[in-house]
């Protein structure tokens, strides 16, 4: 008898969904329908509490997120359950075709299974194997050309922002980390007080110790 496969958390919500005309947020399964989600990450937000991982959600609420090399997380982010979230309006998705939301946050993220780990002069290699630059214009007929993943240029953000480019959100094809983390900050909204502590706490103790440290220097 053949094996049936078990439908992936994406499947099944997608099923919940058509079944019921609309999913609802729900906190506690982190299902946040039309959202981008951010969450802390250890150390580095203690320091910039601006700065965190984010993924972006289908329309049955299923994080998607860039957490690595070769490797987009599907109902699991990276750093824990999300923090914040980012509500979006499905109506300002201004791709063509049918799904348009999902399909984009689908190939957004199979793009992004392709993006790899890499330092200064160290080549990309595409998925058929072809070895050079990872920009578009090195391979204008590969649609999924692997680039560096790293802190600064390549990561979670930029992983959202083409997901939020190949739909158009609000017309837009201009979306990037710098916007995206702006918009987040701007409009984010934490899932509850403890989200919050949990942010901002580390941050504010350590510069509690570092404005104790310089007033006890000072006072000399």
């Amino acid at each position: 008898m053949a094996e049936v496969e078990a439908p992936t958390a994406a499947e099944t919500d997608m099923k919940q969904y058509q079944g019921s005309g609309g999913v609802a947020m729900d906190v506690e399964r982190s299902r946040f329908p039309y959202c981008v989600v951010w969450t802390p990450i250890p150390v580095l937000t203690w320091f910039f509490p601006i700065i965190g991982h984010m993924g972006i959600c289908t329309s049955t609420g299923v994080i998607r997120d860039f957490a690595g090399p070769y490797f987009v997380s599907e109902d699991n982010m990276a750093f824990g359950k999300p923090a914040k979230y980012w509500k979006l309006d499905p109506a300002q998705v201004y791709a063509s075709g049918p799904n348009a939301w999902d399909t984009a946050v689908h190939d957004a993220s199979e793009e992004y299974k392709h993006r790899m780990v890499g330092g200064p002069g160290r080549h990309q290699h595409s998925p058929g194997g072809d070895q050079g630059g990872g920009s578009p214009a090195a391979h204008p007929d590969q649609p999924f050309w692997c680039l560096q993943h790293n802190l600064c240029c390549d990561n979670c953000h930029s992983h959202v922002a083409l997901a939020l480019n190949l739909m158009r959100y609000n017309n837009s094809t201009n979306w990037n980390m710098v916007t995206l983390c702006f918009f987040c900050l701007l409009y984010g909204k934490y899932v509850s007080v403890g989200a919050f502590v949990k942010t901002w706490l580390p941050f504010i103790l350590l510069l509690g110790i570092i404005l104790t440290v310089s007033l006890v220097f000072n006072l000399r």
